[in-house]
């Protein structure tokens, strides 16, 4: 009877345990929007989702080799309340207030206090107002100033960071509140918004091929920084005029240098959407892909992004689309040579391993590939005898024009020998 009721016991502990357990695990939001890199994405190459130099936001808070960036932060916000009169406890009224709806931003539960949180938010989201107000008037820089000042400090990859992100709406709401409150002229004129994208305009969008009224026209969608790169990297139409589902029948895509020996030509494509490739008539026009030493840390960022976060896998098509383009360095560089891509690393292999890392993170889809008709096409095209036998003719004996003229003048040569044939048999 005692081990029966000891049993109980247990069993009601281990019941109340599990209960209060359950009543306080970290709710899931739908506003949640700022995720932690899964691990299997993340040991790709860790650096490319962590901060080098700043944190912004709880989670990369604190961590040692990121703290030399704390100090002036505070510069930040002291410089920032000086000029603008807005008092400091205003803007932690408002963080404070706004403390629940800030959390639930996060996809996991910030072990942070209440005041520290309030307190990290505030520093940090005040650094990011006060770090567009000097991009856009450099006459705001002070002599501190280590940013834009000297030693001079690149902060923008890490503010690109998924794991690196501030909601836009604080931002906004700390901005209207010192805008609204502040004595003298210096946010006179001025909005959030355009701040943003000035920012994001100058340092990023040419990389993207995003232009400033994309930016503009997405604004209102996106939650943080990343969110409106991805927003506006979305394809302004879909390929397939019917809604049937996009089926790819193989993975066996034609790699640059296989559609080169059929005939297709390689042309700069004319809009300026990154993602629309298009092919017609034997042309197949590629948006002009840019490629510096950050670009590979920027498209995995949007590419876990896309991942945890979207229903959509534009971004994950892209690259397994230009990954099976370029494939090895010779297909690279016909790709330079024909202006579809902009290679800043100076090295065609650079530009193949760059496509190839990115695409060991993306997965093929096959029932839903957005490329999926495109290259149905391009392998028709490539299974043309003629296309082949053309291509072949003119890369291999029209190729230059003295190659040119020597067949011409072979070609002339040899009916000049027919008809000589041909008459001295008529003469019997």
């Amino acid at each position: 009877m005692a081990s029966s009721e000891h049993v109980s016991v247990d069993v009601n502990n281990i019941a109340a345990s599990l209960k209060e357990n359950l009543q306080t695990m970290h709710p899931v939001s739908e506003e949640c929007c700022i995720y932690r890199v899964p691990r299997r994405t993340r040991c790709l190459n860790e650096s490319d989702f962590t901060p080098q130099v700043i944190s912004i936001g709880p989670l990369h808070h604190g961590k040692e080799e990121l703290k030399e960036m704390e100090e002036h932060k505070r510069r930040y916000l002291k410089h920032f309340l000086q000029r603008t009169k807005v008092s400091i406890e205003e803007l932690l009224t408002l963080i404070k207030d706004k403390e629940a709806k800030l959390r639930s931003y996060y996809s996991e539960s910030i072990e942070l206090t209440s005041d520290a949180f309030v307190t990290m938010i505030l520093v940090d989201s005040i650094f990011m107002i006060e770090h567009l107000l000097r991009f856009s008037n450099r006459k705001l820089v002070t002599n501190d100033d280590r940013v834009f000042g000297k030693p001079y400090i690149d902060i923008f990859e890490d503010l690109r960071l998924l794991e690196n992100q501030l909601p836009f709406f604080i931002l906004n709401d700390l901005f209207i509140l010192a805008k609204t409150t502040s004595h003298g002229e210096v946010l006179d004129g001025l909005s959030l918004i355009e701040l943003i994208i000035s920012l994001i305009s100058d340092l990023a969008a040419d990389d993207l091929l995003i232009e400033k009224n994309i930016l503009q026209q997405h604004f209102s969608e996106a939650e943080h920084i990343l969110d409106l790169l991805r927003l506006c990297l979305e394809p302004s139409v879909e390929l397939n005029d019917d809604d049937q589902e996009d089926t790819i029948r193989t993975q066996n895509i034609p790699s640059a240098t296989e559609l080169h020996q059929a005939g297709v030509k390689f042309q700069l494509g004319s809009t300026k959407h990154l993602l629309e490739i298009t092919f017609n008539k034997g042309i197949l026009e590629i948006p002009l892909l840019t490629i510096y030493d950050t670009t590979e840390g920027l498209f995995r960022n949007l590419h876990a992004f896309e991942t945890v976060h979207c229903d959509s896998c534009y971004i994950n098509d892209y690259i397994i689309m230009m990954k099976n383009l370029v494939v090895t360095a010779n297909d690279a560089e016909l790709l330079v040579q024909n202006g579809v891509i902009d290679n800043w690393t100076g090295d065609s292999q650079a530009v193949s391993n760059f496509l190839r890392n990115l695409d060991r993170q993306a997965t093929l889809y096959a029932n839903n590939f957005r490329y999926s008709d495109l290259v149905q096409d391009l392998k028709a095209y490539c299974r043309y005898p003629l296309h082949k036998w053309k291509a072949n003719l003119k890369q291999n004996y029209f190729n230059t024009p003295w190659a040119s003229i020597s067949v011409i003048a072979a070609v002339v040569l040899l009916l000049l020998t027919i008809i000589q044939t041909v008459c001295s048999i008529i003469a019997l």
